[in-house]
């Protein structure tokens, strides 16, 4: 066999996705529809109000990929926002991939962000950032939830690099900051009921609006699904929930019901339904 580096032979050049979405809508009107490389945006019509879904064709995420999804609403438009599957985090051997999600909602505007889980598989090395700027009467609901590998498959991860950096601004102000880290070292402690016990499965949704706070109770009194733990905090124009199981599916369904609490019984995007 060939010892490439005996022999000096420069290792190829690894192909790299490269994507980035756009969708701009003035009320229910379609302002803007930008795509480039693996990200696309799909506008099913199943609702009165727009839905979009960002989707990623090259099948997942490893070093060097880079994705970028982005929502700008004027005019009063309510938009629902979602990712057509979860999103993968495949063994990187060299580098990160990194993905950018950044979403304007304008006066008297309101966005619902939901994409589905994002899948972490062992040495898999992400940094991501989402960012939702609000002006002084907009709002919004934000999710984000990881998944530890295929837990069905009876996968496990031990390796890993993943920084989830989640902002939401009001006026250029952060009223919401969270730096999420999740690395080997803090997987090696993992057993630990500080850090995540035995759950392999793990979300947020942050509720931000004016009167968001009233919504904690309603949505304790939703926390009842076997094998997930929750906690519903409710201040200062927020409420913020956290999830925490051993598996993805009692969690999915968890957050379902959490969506129709939240959104005051309106249905989960097409795409989350089971």
């Amino acid at each position: 066999m060939l010892d490439v580096k005996a022999a000096n032979i420069a290792p190829p050049v690894m192909q790299r996705s490269y994507g980035a979405a756009r969708v701009a809508f003035d009320g229910s009107r379609l302002r803007t529809l930008q795509q480039r490389g693996s990200a696309k945006a799909i506008l099913p019509r199943v609702t009165a109000e727009p839905e979009i879904v960002f989707l990623n064709t090259s099948g997942g995420l490893t070093a060097g990929d880079t994705l970028e999804y982005a929502c700008d609403l004027r005019d009063g438009a309510r938009v629902v926002a979602t990712t057509q599957a979860a999103e993968r985090a495949y063994r990187a051997d060299d580098g990160r991939a990194e993905v950018q999600v950044r979403h304007r909602v304008g006066a008297r505007c309101w966005l619902d962000w939901l994409p589905q889980e994002t899948i972490l598989f062992d040495r898999a090395k992400l940094a991501r950032e989402t960012v939702i700027e609000l002006a002084p009467d907009a709002g919004c609901l934000m999710l984000e939830a990881v998944v530890l590998g295929r837990i069905a498959m009876g996968e496990r991860v031990s390796d890993l690099q993943f920084f989830d950096m989640r902002r939401i601004e009001r006026a250029g102000k952060p009223i919401f900051v969270e730096p999420f880290l999740l690395n080997s070292d803090i997987l090696a402690q993992g057993t630990r009921s500080a850090i995540l016990g035995e759950a392999r499965a793990m979300a947020t949704l942050v509720l931000c609006a004016q009167d968001a706070q009233d919504a904690a109770e309603a949505a304790r009194a939703v926390l009842d699904e076997s094998g997930v733990e929750g906690a519903v905090s409710g201040f200062d124009g927020k409420c913020v929930i956290r999830l925490l199981a051993r598996e993805n599916w009692p969690l999915r369904r968890q957050i379902l019901r959490l969506m129709e609490c939240l959104r005051r019984g309106q249905a989960a995007p097409r795409v989350w339904q089971i």
